[in-house]
């Protein structure tokens, strides 16, 4: 290990933890015989558990969260600064750094303007939900309430986000959940033979188009006077790694604009870089209402969410200065530390300095083409896809039926990546069925090599499980 953590011993550190964390994701009943994991220190691309084992990290702190690598001096030196000064004030009032930042990510936003600080992605978007029922509430008289959203998309962990939770695994048995969700389609041309006849003769632009054409189905059927906004992910992320067909996104605009259906796209994974882009709806051309972030935003130095809109929305809450409810009736506490906009201001720096956003493309290019090569050598390989450091690859039984490896066989892949020394991931208890896409966001840093031995794992993970 290279940081200044020192200690050998580290029996009191697992010792508390097993008996008082509960982790995220994870069943503990094993953790009576066995010891959690504990990373203990990071530099760059790789890490390093309590037993001193080294990992190359393909997935960016395990939900696609580190964008620019561990162990950045700067980030943590802006944050020291800046909370040493001043480090917490509601947003009620302003700071310093959260003023900067915000210029700065306007900047990267053309057609965008305001940004309302949280600390969270589900945060986010369920500030974006509120705002989407106000505003139904002062401009169409209650009636436009509903949000739509995309079988397979994820929006967070609340029990409003998950009511708009295309993940039913994830949902399960946290229910009931609250009214006026609405479920579109999925529009995977990979498993298009799952959504009908229709769409299953069609591919490519086609199939884009008559995918978006199934939301305009179901707002003609919820009733155009009743939906308010539709909320999608760039590229759909835990849910299998989806990218949309072209023509998809030019007829989505055109649907909402026809529709006065806002338009909420949820950045938390694909922001600040993730897809070679600043955020992943600017591939399309697309100008949405609302764009929600979370991850990437200060790669995890400090916790940091933002909901950006248009002035065109902002100007909606303040038409009527003397009525006192007509303004965003909202707080979020920790929407007020400074620690975030100092460690987003730094963190954007590198990726412009660094040109990540080009090594993005480059090393994503790489991936994409040492995935399909692997393709060719392991028959349960039976689809490659993603944008930029943002790749999948879905392992099947039998690549004409499509049908899926079992959740356990592809998480088997995962653990023998692990005895190699490379941490990727892999879908799971999202989608009945379907949890079998294995996942890789290694860091924007990532040089050729680290691709390639991340790939190299996978080849040898995937002989090791399938032969």
């Amino acid at each position: 290990m290279h940081g200044a953590f020192s200690e050998n011993d580290l029996s009191d550190v697992i010792a508390a933890d097993k008996a008082h964390v509960w982790h995220h994701l994870v069943q503990h009943k094993p953790f009576e015989t066995s010891d959690p994991r504990i990373i203990v220190e990071g530099k760059g691309m790789r890490v390093w558990d309590q037993n001193g084992k080294e990992w190359l990290d393909a997935v960016s702190g395990a939900v696609w969260t580190v964008n620019v690598g561990y162990g950045r001096e700067s980030i943590a030196k802006a944050v020291y600064d800046q909370v040493l000064k001043m480090n917490y004030f509601a947003q009620a009032a302003g700071s310093v750094p959260g003023a900067l930042f915000a210029e700065k990510l306007i900047e990267k936003m053309p057609g965008m303007s305001r940004v309302y600080y949280v600390n969270s992605g589900s945060e986010a978007n369920e500030k974006a939900f509120k705002l989407i029922r106000q505003i139904a509430h002062k401009k169409y008289g209650g009636k436009k309430t509903k949000i739509l959203y995309r079988e397979r998309d994820y929006h967070g962990s609340t029990l409003a986000t998950m009511s708009a939770g295309g993940q039913d695994e994830r949902n399960a048995q946290y229910g009931p959940f609250a009214p006026d969700f609405v479920r579109v389609p999925h529009c995977m041309e990979y498993r298009k033979h799952e959504l009908g006849p229709e769409l299953a003769a069609l591919s490519g632009r086609e199939f884009g188009i008559a995918c978006a054409n199934e939301i305009e189905k179901v707002i003609l059927r919820e009733g155009p006077e009743t939906v308010g906004a539709l909320c999608l992910e760039p590229v759909t992320a835990g849910g299998g790694v989806i990218e949309a067909p072209e023509g998809y996104w030019d007829r989505v605009q055109e649907i909402c604009k026809q529709y006065q259906v806002l338009l909420h796209i949820d950045e938390v994974v694909c922001g600040v870089g993730r897809t070679g882009t600043w955020f992943g709806y600017q591939h399309y051309g697309i100008q949405p209402d609302f764009v929600t972030m979370a991850k990437g935003v200060a790669s995890g130095y400090a916790a940091i969410a933002c909901l950006v809109t248009t002035e065109e929305v902002f100007d909606m809450f303040k038409d009527d200065a003397t009525d006192p409810m007509n303004y965003f009736r909202d707080i979020s506490t920790f929407g007020g530390c400074t620690a975030g906009p100092a460690a987003a201001l730094e963190n954007m720096r590198i990726i412009e300095d660094e040109n990540l956003l080009e090594n993005c493309i480059a090393m994503g290019e790489r991936m994409n083409a040492n995935l399909k090569a692997l393709m060719e050598k392991h028959e349960v390989i039976g689809d490659v896809r993603g944008k930029g450091l943002f790749q999948g690859c879905e392992l099947v039984t039998d690549r004409t039926t499509k049908d899926p490896v079992p959740e356990a066989k592809a998480q088997a892949v995962v653990a023998e990546c692990g005895k190699h020394g490379v941490i990727i991931g892999v879908t799971n208890r999202s989608i009945p069925g379907r949890n079998n896409t294995l996942c890789f966001s290694p860091a924007l840093i990532a040089t050729a090599d680290d691709i390639d031995q991340i790939t190299d794992a996978v080849d040898k993970a995937l002989t090791a499980v399938f032969g």
